[in-house]
This record gives C-alpha cells, structure tokens and sequence, in this order.
C-alpha cells in the first residue's frame, strides 16, 4: 500500500425526525501518501463520520473511498473489518485498550485478529514498545498505567501491523495539554519516520498548526484551511 486516500462524490447523511442530516453531499477529496492531514471543525460537524468512513466503520450513501486500489465503499461487511485488520492503524480519544490484556497482549492484538502474528510481530511489538518507552511495562494491565502511557499503547497497537495509513480521533482529547502534545509528539514522529499517511481528527489548533494540509466540513463539502483561516475559526 501506498497510503493514499481517494473520495469520490461521497455522501453520508443521518436520518432524523424532521429531515435527513446531511454530513457529505457529494464531496470529493484526495490525501497524498505520507502527509499528515488534520480535520478540523466543531462536534458535530462530521470529522469522525469522515474518519469512519475512510476506515469502513460506517458506509456512505454512494461514492467511492479509494485506498490504493481498493474501494472500501464497495466491499462486504467482512471484508472491511478484515482491510481495516490489515491495512489501517487506528487511535482513538479514550484508548480502547482491553484491561483483562497486558500492554504487550494489546499490542499485539490486532494481528492477532487478522491471524498474521507470528514471532515476528511479537518481536515488532516490543520494538514499538521501545519506542514509546513503555518496554519495562509490557506485562502490566492497562490500568496500571497513567492516560499518556495508555495512548502511547495505543499509538503502539496501530502500527504493530505497519499500515500505510493511521487514523486518529481526537488522540489527545482525553489528555491534559502537556501530555497530549508528547503524546502527539511520538505519533507525528513515528508516522513520519515510517512514511505513514496520518489523518487526525482534532478541535486542537495546536495539533492543526503542525500538520501538512488541513481540512474542514462545511455544507457537505471538504475545503482546504489556510493559516489564516484556521486563525479566523
């Protein structure tokens, strides 16, 4: 994989009492391999329905999601849950880690799923370990740790499958400002480092500032943010 992503004339919206709420109509947009794109917007807006639709946790109304040459849009059930096994990292707000696992379990977890794990994923998983200093807390429970250790788990268990593309929700929106902005520091480092495609979803202005490209959701459609604008938010 490449890690490039492909929207194709999506539109995703939401029945509701009085009228449908419409999150995309029709909107198409292209995020280059390797860039670190923020999406910005207020709750609401459609920044996660974006995100889960590009990891094929929900599905449009019609359009096309590309990822490579894959259109995840297109594909069964099964076999989403199984590209997203394979192909995806995901980060979320609040971790997500499973406390009757160890930290390594967790790591591990996913290729575990997608039944790839092998001696060498486990060796990859105490490497990642290494790298967001958590190796002397591989066999602890989730819930010994503090919230920054935990998504630092996290950040671990997305790249153990060594996707092209990671996906994060509002990664350090359970963190306090310090923590959240290392925490941030060791997501944007080792996704660069490996040449990952990395999609955030954030309100931060902090975090927006420091990607290459930022977008928004505005009437059904996903415009590019200039500096300027992001000021003007």
């Amino acid at each position: 994989m490449t890690g490039q992503i492909r929207l194709v004339e999506v539109s995703k919206s939401y029945p509701q009492p009085e009228a449908p709420r419409i999150v995309l109509e029709r909107a198409s947009a292209v995020f280059d391999q390797g860039q670190f794109i923020a999406i910005r917007g207020r709750s609401g807006s459609g920044k996660t329905t974006l995100l889960n639709l590009v990891a094929g946790l929900d599905s449009p109304n019609s359009g096309q999601i590309w990822i490579d040459g894959t259109d995840v849009a297109a594909l069964a059930e099964p076999a989403r849950t199984l590209f997203r096994r394979q192909q995806l990292g995901m980060v979320f707000q609040f971790f997500n880690l499973i406390p009757t696992l160890t930290v390594l379990e967790n790591v591990v977890l996913p290729a575990e799923l997608a039944g790839t794990l092998d001696d060498g994923l486990r060796a990859r998983a105490r490497q990642l370990l290494e790298q967001v200093d958590l190796a002397d807390r591989r066999h602890e429970a989730p819930d010994r740790l503090s919230g920054g250790e935990q998504q630092r788990v996290a950040i671990a268990r997305a790249l153990i499958q060594s996707p092209a593309i990671v996906i994060a929700d509002e990664p350090t929106g359970n963190l306090d400002r310090t923590t959240g902005a290392s925490v941030l520091d060791l997501l944007e480092t080792v996704t660069r480092a490996a040449g990952r495609t990395l999609l955030v979803a954030t309100h931060s202005r902090e975090i927006a500032r420091r990607a290459d490209r930022v977008v928004t959701i505005h009437q059904g459609q996903i415009h590019d943010l200039d500096l300027d604008q992001l000021d003007g938010e």
